[in-house]
């Protein structure tokens, strides 16, 4: 079992920056790809980044050039930079790891709250 908990979520205001994080209980990243994903109220959970176990990392369109996703082997943890923060960016950030090889297990993190708002 593979645990993952975030931090770094809190009240920022339009243009400001926060960075999240995501811890796991196990090294992992080998075999997993880690993502983040977000709930704005009221709407479906959507894929914002991720970063593959051989580091590749894509991007919704809606965050590309703002976000970057990163992670630190040594640490276990997954970063999300998000810059240039936009009210439409609020909502609940989850952290995902997608396991790669048989059995394929997923593990959700329990979410942490970003609110852009002035």
């Amino acid at each position: 079992q593979v645990q993952l908990v975030e931090s770094g979520g809190g009240l920022v205001q339009p243009g400001g920056s926060l960075r999240l994080s995501c811890t796991a209980s196990v090294n992992i990243f080998g075999i997993y790809t880690m993502a983040w994903f977000r709930q704005a109220p009221g709407h479906q959970r959507e894929p914002a980044a991720e970063i593959t176990a051989g580091d590749v990392t894509n991007y919704a369109d809606s965050v590309k050039g703002r976000f970057t996703i990163s992670r630190d082997i040594g640490r276990n943890t997954v970063y999300l930079d998000m810059n240039m923060l936009k009210p439409e960016d609020t909502g609940v950030y989850y952290c995902h790891a997608q396991g790669i090889l048989p059995p394929n297990q997923s593990y959700w993190g329990q979410g942490t709250q970003v609110t852009v708002s002035s």
